[in-house]
């Protein structure tokens, strides 16, 4: 199956008339509701056209095209906090999507978040595609992409001197919800990525949970057995991960689940909507 390439819309709106086709990997219906997102995003009907994306995605989470087409039309339409929640999400799956990093950045930039503008633009290398749009955007900022990058190496080395009794995690993508195991690993719930970063004593990161049943992740709490509880805000339910990774929908129907408490066998779930606490026998 042919698929249109990435959608880059400049001023003027433009799609690319290139033609790739996509990895076997993506499923068959992910790419009917993509190719149904580019048809209307031709008629203009830009509302369809980003549930379409949005579908696409959460039928195939790593569909980067699909990301990339939604976060272009929320930036078109003006929804940049939107559009930087999606672009994240691809330099989530590909950290050298360097396309997607300078989107990023541009973003932060425009809606104030300077610093963070000034860490996207730290992984562009000056030699990429969009190399020399990176370091227009950094002189805007009145700096340049090679003091940007020495900056962000002090910070670098200066984070790895902080010691485990005090500390920063920095750039840590919309953190809500934090719980431990045993272990001492941290678990820290992104609520606009859809994800649940994981953070071992000794400071290193890795992604624990990226998954399209996360939907607004704030609350999170852990049991003695290993098993991570998350309030998934905006899917309305409470989700139980496994030690061994494997996720379910422990309670379903809740309104706007917040905190999450564990009292021996007693899980109690503050719900927003409802104003009310819940409590469930584990």
């Amino acid at each position: 199956m042919k698929l249109s390439k990435k959608i880059l819309i400049t001023l003027i709106i433009a799609i690319s008339a290139v033609n790739i086709s996509f990895a076997a990997e993506i499923p068959t219906e992910a790419k009917l509701h993509y190719n149904k997102g580019v048809d209307q995003y031709r008629l203009g009907r830009y509302d369809e056209a980003l549930k379409s994306f949005q579908t696409a995605v959460d039928i195939a989470p790593d569909y980067i095209d699909a990301y990339y087409n939604w976060g272009s039309i929320l930036e078109f339409i003006k929804q940049d906090d939107a559009a930087l929640a999606v672009f994240r999400q691809i330099i989530l799956r590909k950290p050298d999507d360097y396309e997607a990093l300078y989107k990023a950045a541009a973003l932060s930039a425009k809606v104030g978040q300077y610093e963070q503008a000034k860490s996207y633009l730290s992984l562009i290398p000056p030699s990429s595609i969009v190399g020399s749009k990176a370091q227009e955007l950094a002189l805007s900022m009145n700096t340049d992409l090679q003091t940007i990058k020495h900056e962000e190496l002090e910070k670098s080395r200066q984070s790895e001197k902080i010691s485990q009794s005090n500390g920063v995690y920095e750039n840590l993508g919309s953190p809500t919800g934090m719980t431990t195991d045993k272990a001492g690993n941290v678990y820290v719930a992104a609520f606009s990525d859809n994800a649940i970063t994981k953070i071992t004593p000794d400071g290193e990161r890795r992604l624990f949970v990226k998954d399209s049943r996360l939907n607004g992740p704030i609350g999170l709490e852990s049991d003695s057995q290993g098993n991570i509880y998350v309030a998934n805000y905006n899917a309305n339910n409470v989700l139980k991960i496994s030690s061994t990774g494997a996720i379910s929908v422990l309670i379903g129907n809740i309104q706007k689940p917040y905190c999450l408490h564990i009292d021996g066998n007693l899980l109690f779930i503050s719900a927003q909507g409802s104003n009310s606490v819940i409590r469930y026998k584990l």
